[in-house]
């Protein structure tokens, strides 16, 4: 085959990340944020709108895998709440809250943040012989700071993340977006990911052979899906690209 690009997805795949959105401290820390920006609320308050409001966003959306805006929520969330004190803010800061607020509860909420072992290693290995792209369910204010944390923002172009359009893997849309970035056909790439339904599933949608990484994240096993070649550690990528490079 004549593989030229190699996309995957981010969490649970390169990135081994733990978050609790029930830990009472994120909502407790908002609220005494937003004291000093005019809004009092509890932080059982702050809890409650937000979910309200991401749930209602989900609920209106028209596409099969909704997916989130986290920018859009806090917007919500500010329009609901602000004060005549808060509507006098400066123009600049007002624009700037909800950005803040989703870093902040994103950073409260993280509880573990590193990479798999060897994937550095094996992306330095392979990005001299193969173009490398993202395809992943997130938040850009999420995941873009994430992959610059640990190392690999500069490894990936295109980084396509599904809260930029409204929907979500396995909607083939997304892995169309980076194919067509990449200007590749689907069956000279590969994509590896640790999610049958979402990764892998998706990616073969469109054409694509996909590797499935048994890691300790993602869905339980689908029966009925199939991966194009599996590994248990990310340092069995390169033997995998191999596979499918010999194949006629």
């Amino acid at each position: 085959m004549d593989i030229r690009a190699l996309l995957f997805d981010v969490n649970g795949t390169l990135i081994d990340i733990e978050t609790d959105e029930g830990l009472e401290e994120i909502y407790r820390a908002i609220g005494h944020f937003l004291t000093y920006q005019g809004i009092s609320l509890h932080r059982w308050e702050v809890r409650d709108l937000y979910f309200q409001i991401l749930q209602q966003q989900r609920a209106g959306s028209a596409e099969e895998f909704a997916e989130w805006n986290a920018l859009e929520v806090w917007r919500e969330f500010l329009r609901n709440t602000a004060s005549d004190y808060t509507r006098s803010l400066p123009s600049e800061k007002q624009e700037q809250l909800p950005l803040f607020l989703a870093e902040l509860y994103r950073g409260i909420a993280r509880k573990r943040l590193r990479l798999y072992p060897q994937v550095q290693e094996t992306l330095d290995q392979l990005r001299s012989h193969y173009r490398l792209a993202v395809v992943s369910d997130a938040q850009r204010m999420y995941a873009i700071p994430e992959l610059r944390a640990v190392g690999l923002l500069n490894y990936f172009n295109p980084i396509i993340i599904s809260g930029d359009y409204g929907y979500r893997k396995p909607d083939p849309r997304l892995f169309q977006k980076a194919l067509d970035a990449l200007q590749v056909r689907p069956e000279q790439a590969l994509f590896l990911g640790n999610d049958l339904y979402h990764d892998i599933f998706g990616a073969q949608q469109v054409g694509m052979k996909a590797i499935f990484l048994s890691s300790d994240q993602g869905d339980p096993p689908y029966q009925t899906i199939s991966p194009d070649y599996t590994i248990s550690r990310f340092a069995e990528l390169s033997q995998a690209v191999d596979y499918f490079v010999t194949l006629e």
